[in-house]
């Protein structure tokens, strides 16, 4: 039998151990290991790896301390906007959103779009009409409120600036959370099919109907069954320049990389050239999996069929 493997990551950034409380870290170490469960049980159960990845983001959407879903941040117009996309590397098919708002689970209606709508990227109202068309669970604005982001946010919200989290020194005492809030699945099944999802919402403060590279098919999720899956989190603009996740694909496919080799050659060299920050997770055919990220630390958990199981935060 194959080895299969699922790796889920919660965002990457300035995430550093002196800034976090043991109770704040064991409650991201909890939310890490129940999405990697979630999703790991369904393909021991013989389950694809798109629904793999489903499952483990659902987990991740629902846990207000990642910036995804119900703990989204909050945009220039003090309400949260979400970006998602998922992809079966077996058909190449892929279903991704963009600032769509009320849906509980944004994960859910990109799936819905990859199977049910003949199209591939749907935004705004449109995907929010998709959405009830598809009877897609909704919730009203209070469900997504976080006082957390919502302080980060009134921080900021009188300026120009829309935050990173890591960058601004002015701002560092005022968004202690410097990080990238994305959350993303890779996942292969028993069969050797891939699957890759990636959920945020965006950046705080964020105006002018901004899009990362979350839901760019190519940018910050991909999957290819004859080379790998990758799910994304950093800064969104230069893994869009990047086109970071296909080009991991394109190294393994054209140069002979390995997962490994590809992954670090992105995120190492190609991605800091354009002053880039951040990392991906990643995992081929043969349920060989990465971790990789050039920033202080990023949420991560893997585990494989090989009884192999990792949860990290730090470098």
């Amino acid at each position: 039998m194959r080895r299969f493997t699922i790796v889920i990551h919660g965002g990457a950034g300035t995430i550093l151990k002196s800034d976090m409380t043991p109770e704040l870290e064991q409650a991201y170490v909890h939310g890490l290991q129940e999405a990697l469960h979630a999703g790991y049980a369904v393909l021991e159960e013989g389950g694809s790896a798109v629904n793999a990845v489903k499952a483990a983001i659902v987990i991740l959407e629902d846990n207000i301390l990642f910036n995804a879903a119900r703990g989204s941040v909050f945009t220039k117009k003090g309400v949260q906007e979400m970006d998602v996309a998922i992809m079966d590397g077996h058909s190449l098919e892929a279903g991704a959103v963009t600032g769509v708002r009320n849906v509980r689970n944004p994960i859910e209606l990109a799936a819905e779009i990859m199977r049910n709508s003949n199209h591939v990227f749907l935004s705004g109202k449109g995907a929010g009409d998709f959405a009830i068309k598809q009877g897609i669970k909704l919730e009203p604005d209070e469900y997504f409120f976080s006082q957390f982001r919502y302080d980060q946010w009134k921080a900021i919200r009188d300026s120009d600036t829309y935050s990173l989290d890591h960058t601004n020194q002015e701002l560092e005492e005022l968004m202690k959370d410097k990080k990238f809030g994305t959350v993303g699945a890779v996942a292969c099944d028993k069969e050797g099919n891939i699957a890759a999802a990636t959920s945020t919402g965006g950046m705080t403060n964020k105006k002018y109907g901004r899009i990362g590279d979350s839901p760019i098919i190519g940018a910050g999720t991909y999957a290819n069954n004859d080379t790998c899956g990758i799910s994304c989190t950093g800064h969104g603009e230069m893994f869009i320049r990047a086109v970071a996740a296909h080009d991991v694909s394109c190294l393994m496919e054209y140069k002979g990389y390995s997962l490994q080799q590809a992954c670090d050659e992105v995120v190492n060299k190609k991605l800091p050239a354009l002053k880039g920050e951040g990392g991906m997770i990643a995992v081929d055919k043969d349920g060989n999996y990465a971790m990789v990220f050039n920033s202080a630390g990023m949420y991560r958990a893997a585990r494989s069929s090989d009884g192999s199981e990792e949860i990290a935060i730090y470098k």
